[in-house]
């Protein structure tokens, strides 16, 4: 055995001395580098950790097998065991994202190259406070059975907390939709929801929310009018800021403001207005939908607690028109020429239903068959166990 390794050494040192020679249980093995990768081309999305970080919800597909570890957050080792039953450990070490994060794993089989996915202790106040995209150097450390630790570095777009992912490609170029992370942005457990709920019954269009309790249908629409009414009182107005600073050919992304953020500004475009009003309606126990085609995002919903019936409604149009051109309602007499603020407001939501009815109607066949480029998604109670809001 002596006389090998001598041998050995002399080759090695021959050859520029390329090749560190490591004696364990009287084996010999090479010292194995290790290649990182990750499934969204250099990217890291805090919409997504955060809103799959308390759920088993995997968005992203492992490309390459076999798999070790979670696979949740798409970062991941390649390395090949030179041992059966090989020890591995993983150190990322710390990032302002990111807190030191040490994982160990067993590779059962010798040769066998495997896909490791190490734990990642993130740091959720920071991702969530993200508003723009920052790069960050994520700098990780691999361990092979306790010998000398093999370093990669790979730089990392921490992208901003209002950017959702949509979709991404593969290794293999394989399409993979991730619409429902626009269920993120749906948050009806915000604080901020009581002061519109409270705004809502001071009209007086309904003197209660009630949900489906109330076994009426015009009254659930009278509960989802009145939400329209307080957010035309708030003058919203449609702001179209869509598009985010992200150019890939590997993921797409949409820009989305959180709730506090549309009602902080009270601006919203289409997707804005859609989980805003989409995160009312929850708050309130009717159940919406969230209908996206090319280019567009309207809300819809169900009717009666059983999903029978549903309508659609076009947020943009809440900014149509501003009330104070109107007459309120104690200031009208039968001399007033005007419309009044409570007739122009039902109008332009009555125009809304029709139109995004009308939408839908057109649009029907495709949204049900063509996920790539459709989406009707339901934030129910069964999405929310895998989608969970963003939060404050």
């Amino acid at each position: 055995m002596k006389r090998l390794l001598i041998i050995l050494c002399i080759v090695a040192i021959a050859g520029g001395g390329a090749v560190t020679l490591y004696l364990l249980r009287d084996r010999i093995f090479t010292s194995t580098s290790f290649e990182l990768n990750d499934e969204l081309g250099g990217n890291i999305f805090p919409s997504l950790i955060l809103s799959t970080a308390t759920t088993d919800t995997l968005i992203m597909q492992p490309a390459e097998q076999p798999t070790l570890g979670n696979p949740k957050w798409g970062i991941s080792l390649r390395i090949t065991a030179p041992a059966p039953n090989t020890r591995l450990q993983i150190a990322i070490a710390e990032t302002p994202f990111i807190k030191l994060s040490v994982s160990e794993f067993i590779l059962p089989e010798k040769d066998k190259t495997y896909t490791v996915y190490p734990d990642i202790l993130w740091k959720y106040e920071e991702l969530r406070n993200n508003l723009q995209a920052e790069p960050i150097s994520l700098s990780v450390t691999a361990r092979i059975n306790g010998m000398k630790p093999v370093r990669s570095m790979r730089t990392f777009s921490v992208r901003s907390i209002n950017e959702c992912l949509i979709g991404y490609n593969d290794k293999r170029n394989h399409f993979h939709n991730t619409g429902v992370l626009f269920a993120a942005y749906v948050n009806e457990d915000s604080p901020l929801i009581d002061e519109i709920l409270r705004e809502a019954l001071n009209t007086r269009i309904v003197n209660r929310f009630m949900g489906y309790q109330n076994k009426r249908q015009d009254y659930v629409d009278k509960q989802v009018y009145a939400l329209w009414n307080v957010l035309q009182r708030r003058k919203f107005r449609y702001s179209s800021i869509s598009y985010s600073s992200l150019s890939s050919n590997v993921v797409y992304s949409q820009r989305v403001r959180t709730l506090e953020d549309a009602l902080r500004s009270s601006q919203i475009n289409c997707v804005d207005g859609s989980v805003l009003f989409a995160s009312l309606l929850r708050a309130i126990n009717i159940d919406p939908i969230l209908v996206r085609v090319p280019g567009h995002m309207y809300v819809g919903y169900y009717t009666d607690h059983s999903h029978r019936q549903a309508e659609f409604l076009e947020t943009t149009m809440i900014g149509d028109i501003d009330l104070d051109d109107f007459f309120p309602e104690e200031k009208l007499d039968s001399t007033s020429q005007g419309k009044s603020q409570e007739y122009m407001s039902r109008l332009t939501f009555e125009k809304s239903k029709e139109y995004a009815h009308n939408k839908y109607a057109a649009d029907s066949a495709q949204i049900h068959s063509q996920p790539r480029r459709y989406m009707f998604l339901e934030i129910s109670k069964a999405l929310r166990r895998k989608i969970q809001p963003l939060g404050k």
